[in-house]
């Protein structure tokens, strides 16, 4: 939506120094649904689009397809703070909207009706607070980076197979989202296994018995631990990720992607930066 002004709404449950906390941004339209008004809006234009978010601005949004996520993450913000309430070490969402103060309200009020800006208030068609943050990272090009996939673009599988054998013992690259797993992980090293509100899973089309090997050596090296691998061996991803049933899956692949949202499972493309 095209309107000059910003709104940024700070969704924290404290304040937190920035070098410490985990900051996901995550726009309007994700969290809330908005197609509606985003329908008036381009049929109508910006005025129409304004008078009715302030008619409305007491009516409460539905859940968008990041809400489960953003719902999860200032879950785990609490049950860190109930063993220290000093922590700093946190998730600090902010959501991001390009409309007008005026017409923000509906927003800012619908953060408020869910508890997303300080406290949280589960809905019944939403995932149960017991529920962990449940993370689903892809492997090549997401997690790790993409020298074997550039190899296999040029070689093929069996070139792929082969240059994996002789870097076994060599670890991986670091792929564009190999950061935000390392911040989960020190989030999830607060808690024992048993208790963690956050679970992480790989699931990669590499073959596990090819391919593998280095996948996990890799994650050994970083000090990455992840609760559960899949080496899908290029099979699709879809069943195991209904099987998961994550609050967000992160992927290079379009394919992918289709088939994570053909079963409902949130997902992020993350486009090749190389």
């Amino acid at each position: 939506m095209a309107e000059p002004e910003s709104t940024v709404i700070n969704t924290d449950v404290k304040q937190k120094d920035p070098s410490e906390a985990l900051v996901i941004a995550v726009t309007t339209r994700a969290i809330f649904n908005l197609e509606e008004e985003h329908k008036l809006y381009l049929e109508k234009g910006k005025e129409e689009y304004a008078r009715h978010q302030q008619a409305n601005q007491d009516k409460p949004l539905p859940p968008g397809t990041a809400f489960a996520f953003i719902q999860a993450a200032q879950y785990v913000n609490e049950k860190i703070l109930e063993s220290n309430l000093a922590e700093k070490d946190l998730f600090d969402i902010l959501v991001l909207s390009n409309n007008s103060p005026e017409s923000g309200v509906r927003i800012i009020n619908s953060a408020k009706h869910y508890g997303v800006s300080a406290a949280l208030v589960f809905q019944q068609e939403v995932q149960a607070p017991s529920t962990p943050l449940r993370v689903v990272f892809d492997g090549d090009a997401v997690l790790f980076s993409d020298e074997t996939d550039q190899v296999f673009q040029e070689q093929g599988l069996e070139g792929a197979v082969r240059y994996e054998r002789a870097m076994e013992a060599v670890p991986m690259g670091e792929g564009p989202l190999k950061a935000f797993a390392m911040h989960l992980g020190k989030i999830r090293k607060k808690f024992s296994q048993e208790k963690s509100p956050i679970r992480t899973y790989l699931v990669t089309a590499r073959s596990g018995r090819d391919m593998g090997v280095r996948a996990i050596k890799t994650l050994q090296e970083w000090g990455l631990a992840i609760d559960e691998a899949f080496f899908m061996d290029g099979a699709p991803k879809g069943p195991i990720l209904a099987q998961i049933q994550p609050h967000i899956f992160f992927d290079d692949g379009l394919h992918n992607i289709q088939g994570a949202q053909d079963v409902g499972v949130p997902s992020a493309w993350v486009p090749s930066c190389y």
